[in-house]
């Protein structure tokens, strides 16, 4: 059964976001961190198709990391990773998911975030959607699960309530000295009301792809580590009209009647969208093409 509740559930339509407490019990979440230090320090190899990302002040050389794992900012794409991918489909969190988008679920993209100390690791306010070819947005939801306390020091998840009832904004690179690649931010976004969501392990939050948030710089010495998957429902349709950064990508069905088979949509719309005209700027291409690379 759904940890979430109608009431809960009520909470995510209306606000765009609902956090399940308590939901992955601690053996798990030290399954997964215990196979972050393995891929990090190269006991076991990354999977096919995973991205072992450096932050960007390492990678600059800005930074001098204390230790391997102090370097990696996140892995992405850890779906061919056996440990890793238990979380993409742990029950749990396909009921949840499936409470909010219905019963047929595809993978459409995960990650694990490191976030480490001594690096700046902010990630601007931004929607998710930009990111993903499928519609209708209300078909595609996030998970997002605490590994270890997440607080406003160690730069928890900021969210803007009520902004998924809005439109997806054009997104650019902030002017800041140090940012990760494909990290772009939301143009013309007022965060007064923003509120801060500080979690417990195992706690997981669940968020629509059009609301609007980031995240903080880590302030502590220790890491600030989340497990993330975003999913959408089988029976959405490709809304670009180009193939795009991840026009040969791979979207796995996790839970249905297709549950093992492979999203068999067409990946071209006539007069659909291109994502390129949501960035603005040539220098954001730069950011775009780094990240088609990664998914190749």
């Amino acid at each position: 059964m759904s940890a979430i509740s109608p009431t809960m559930l009520q909470h995510y339509h209306d606000h765009g976001y609902v956090v399940v407490p308590k939901l992955i019990a601690e053996q798990h979440l030290t399954t997964w961190v215990d196979r972050l230090a393995e891929i990090v320090e190269g006991r076991v190899p990354p999977s096919p198709g995973m991205l072992v990302m450096k932050d960007v002040m390492v990678a600059k050389g800005a930074v001098n990391p204390g230790s391997k794992m102090e370097a990696i900012a996140k892995i992405q794409d850890f779906e061919s990773d056996p440990v890793l991918d238990s979380y993409t489909t742990h029950p749990s969190i396909l009921e949840c998911v499936e409470t909010i988008v219905g019963k047929d679920v595809q993978t459409i993209h995960t990650m694990l975030i490191n976030k480490p100390p001594h690096v700046d690791g902010r990630h601007p306010l931004h929607q998710d959607l930009l990111y993903f070819p499928f519609r209708p947005a209300d078909k595609i939801v996030a998970s997002w699960t605490a590994l270890e306390p997440v607080t406003r020091e160690n730069g928890c998840l900021v969210v803007l309530p009520d902004t998924h009832r809005g439109e997806l904004l054009k997104h650019g690179n902030p002017e800041w000295d140090n940012l990760n690649a494909g990290y772009f931010g939301a143009k013309g976004v007022d965060a007064s009301n923003r509120v801060h969501l500080e979690m417990n392990p195992g706690d997981t939050v669940f968020f629509h792809p059009i609301l609007i948030h980031g995240s903080g710089r880590n302030r502590t010495e220790g890491f600030r580590r989340a497990i993330s998957a975003h999913y959408s429902a089988v029976d959405v349709e490709w809304a670009w009209a180009t193939e795009g950064a991840f026009g040969e990508r791979r979207y796995r069905i996790v839970s249905g009647d297709k549950k093992g088979q492979f999203w068999s949509g067409e990946r071209f719309k006539e007069g659909g969208l291109d994502p390129r005209t949501l960035l603005s700027s040539s220098e954001d291409l730069k950011s775009v093409e780094s990240v088609k690379k990664r998914h190749q």
